[in-house]
């Protein structure tokens, strides 16, 4: 991979990790309102810290120790950039089984936002999925049905890394339901956020960051295997989401079709890693491409309702919950 290929990655990365933690930037705004400013400072600086290098860093080497246990741990975090055949080899092997895996992760969490979240309707068609909910389970089952047929005649770990996938779905779906459900409870209870302590608030903050981190880093291996770069990429992310959470939330709110766009990035993501998973050898630029095009115009669309709107367009979204605004 060249330099400008690189640079280009880890800016897609970054984008990407930026757009999709704009929820998990939130409620950790919510509850930061509520907070010290001793609580504050240690989020921005050692949370960062724990959000960059032990979530961010660690889970994707992790995850690629794991599809590729013989390079061992060093071949792991240097498998892009080393000239050994033999780690070549085995990066190569191993990549459907990650690719597979990864791509049905995101799917499933693309349909799932279509059919049971609550959300803005940006484009047509979304509010008759969404009023389709009891579908979500039978569409992720079709297509997981039908991946798992189609890798089985490749090879029968493709198949079963589909399966960990939607394995790995529903797990961190549990956790993330968990998390929001406590975060609204704390916020409706009268003084509930203010009466926990500040160890309690950094640890409660830093479980929603690592449960809410996995769909970047999982989505993160649609640009690129190197993980390097990913660190780098979803490390700057993580930053800026930072600097969101403190200074600047409530206007980031008011892009009422944000969401929409990172979903429809998790959309195509999770396409190109399934489809380069069965041997489509996808350009390392598409993803970037994707994820730059579609959030983009999702932003234009949230701009000019913001525009016709005078600026009120997050609190009306806020007060009437699921809204066709487009």
């Amino acid at each position: 991979m060249d330099l400008f290929a690189a640079l280009f990655t880890v800016l897609g990365l970054a984008f990407f990790e930026l757009i999709l933690s704009v929820d998990n930037a939130i409620i950790n705004a919510d509850i930061l309102s509520k907070s010290s400013e001793r609580v504050k400072r240690w989020f921005l600086v050692w949370g960062l810290f724990i959000a960059v290098f032990v979530v961010r860093g660690v889970l994707p080497w992790l995850i690629m120790l794991l599809a590729t246990p013989s390079i061992g741990p060093v071949g792991a975090l240097t498998a892009m950039f080393n000239n050994d055949p033999a780690v070549a080899g085995a990066v190569e092997a191993s990549a459907p089984l990650l690719l597979v895996g990864g791509g049905i992760f995101l799917l499933f969490l693309f349909f799932h936002w279509l059919f049971m979240e609550p959300k803005n309707y940006g484009i047509r068609g979304e509010k008759f999925f969404h009023s389709q909910g009891a579908w979500f389970f039978a569409v992720v089952s079709i297509i997981l049905a039908l991946v798992t047929w189609f890798a089985i005649q490749r090879d029968p770990m493709m198949a079963f890394g589909a399966v960990v996938g939607s394995t790995a779905f529903f797990i961190v779906h549990g956790f993330k339901q968990n998390a929001e459900a406590k975060e609204k409870e704390m916020l409706e209870s009268k003084g509930s956020a203010r009466g926990m302590s500040d160890v309690s608030k950094l640890l409660y903050l830093e479980v929603i960051d690592m449960t809410f981190s996995v769909d970047g880093v999982v989505g993160a291996f649609a640009f690129t295997l190197a993980i390097p770069l990913i660190l780098i990429g979803n490390g700057i992310g993580a930053l800026a989401v930072r600097e969101l959470t403190i200074r600047n939330i409530q206007n980031v709110k008011k892009y009422v079709y944000l969401k929409n766009g990172a979903m429809y990035s998790i959309l195509f993501l999770g396409i190109v890693m399934v489809a380069d998973a069965f041997g489509a050898h996808i350009p390392s630029w598409v993803s970037p491409i994707i994820t730059f095009s579609v959030v983009g115009f999702f932003f234009w669309k949230s701009h000019l309702y913001l525009k016709a709107n005078g600026g009120n367009a997050a609190a009306q979204a806020s007060a009437s919950g699921s809204k066709e605004v487009g």
